[in-house]
């Protein structure tokens, strides 16, 4: 059975997608330095507008755009949801918790239950109308990918005749800020993945998600076709809950089963969008795995350095992007790099060659490892 997407909802700090790619093409960053907590100080973010976004506003406008990007009507009882955020409604909670710790203040739990991790999917599918299949993916930094894996399991399951796939992530909260900050994490200038003087992660928003469909239902109903999914990779290194295990070798297994199950050798990879989120484990770790597999070499960019550290939605933003490699034929530059410190083909400024098929890479908390592989959509 073979899945393509028909169909992209997004939003990142430059807007939709069309604004975001040209913007990366251009070598932009949308990462400022912003104050929107007054009690804690000015620090690096890419935000969508001037003050932090809430996930379910943001997931309504990205279900909304893929939906009818896609040339659907709604209701659609039954089309699959599988919606994952790693943050979800985390900042309701932390307003929850500031008001219960000062007893003169009036707290209302009337709606609790619309703020628990699963609530972007929730709202999918009250917005969708759908009464099919309904999954949640938490796996930190890998969401994204997870999502789009279990999409297409339930698709080749039968479970339903089309999904809506992805992630969202409205991260910028007091408390996941000093999370970060408490491990050294974060950034104080800016984000520059794969550069010897990199400094740290840089938060940001963003949300984007899929239409999946199989190709015999996409190709009946007339639909445009962005490209294919092939396969995926999905392991985890059972070690540390707060980094990747870089003496193991889950991540390398991730990005040579997904090579496998989609029947690819590394030759055949024209691009990957790898995670680099600018913090020196990540990329070290990184490129000594593309080093060791794509031997050869293989163009390589990270997008973080424009649109900032999307966390659970990193890897749908991820996959957005290298179908528009794929369509416009265009690969996106390392926004940020400028001396960089692994040998790797890292793209420093917008390239044009042929993009048949790209890699995008996610590795999440707790050493999830995650890798998916899309192609150009040809009938054969």
């Amino acid at each position: 059975m073979r899945i393509v997407i028909t169909g992209i909802g997004f939003r990142s700090a430059f807007g939709n997608l069309d604004r975001t790619w040209q913007d990366i093409l251009d070598g932009r960053s949308a990462i400022k330095l912003l104050q929107p907590f007054a009690d804690l100080p000015p620090l690096p973010l890419a935000l969508i507008d001037s003050q932090p976004q809430h996930v379910l506003n943001l997931t309504r406008t990205v279900v909304a755009e893929a939906i009818q990007d896609a040339g659907l009507n709604l209701p659609l009882p039954a089309c699959g949801v599988t919606i994952g955020s790693s943050r979800s409604c985390q900042s309701d909670w932390e307003q929850l918790t500031s008001k219960l710790s000062h007893p003169a203040s009036q707290t209302d739990l009337t709606n609790w239950q619309n703020t628990l991790p699963h609530s972007p999917a929730i709202e999918t599918a009250r917005y969708i109308g759908s009464r099919s299949a309904l999954l949640a993916p938490m796996a930190a930094c890998a969401t994204g990918i997870w999502s789009l894996a279990q999409a297409v399991g339930l698709l080749r399951s039968g479970a339903c005749e089309r999904s809506i796939a992805g992630a969202v992530e409205a991260p910028i909260t007091p408390l996941t800020i000093a999370g970060f900050r408490q491990m050294g994490a974060l950034a104080t200038t800016g984000c520059y993945p794969f550069d010897r003087h990199r400094e740290g992660l840089v938060l940001g928003e963003a949300g984007a998600v899929f239409i999946l469909e199989t190709a015999e239902l996409a190709l009946a109903r007339g639909a445009r076709i962005y490209g294919e999914i092939l396969g995926f990779g999905l392991t985890n290194d059972a070690d540390r809950m707060y980094a990747m295990n870089v003496a193991g070798t889950a991540g390398y297994n991730a990005i040579s089963q997904c090579l496998g199950r989609s029947r690819l050798i590394p030759h055949d990879i024209d691009y990957i969008h790898a995670h680099g989120t600018s913090t020196p484990l990540n990329d070290q770790y990184e490129s000594q795995l593309i080093g060791q597999i794509f031997a050869t070499g293989v163009a390589v960019s990270s997008t973080k350095g424009a649109t900032g550290h999307t966390l659970g939605a990193s890897g749908a933003v991820g996959v957005a992007l290298c179908l528009k490699a794929i369509a416009t034929q265009t690969l996106p530059p390392c926004v940020g790099l400028t001396d960089p410190e692994f040998d790797l083909d890292l793209v420093r400024i917008s390239r044009s060659t042929n993009v048949n098929s790209s890699l995008c890479l996610s590795f999440g908390f707790g050493g999830q490892n995650t890798a998916i592989a899309i192609k150009k959509w040809c009938l054969d």
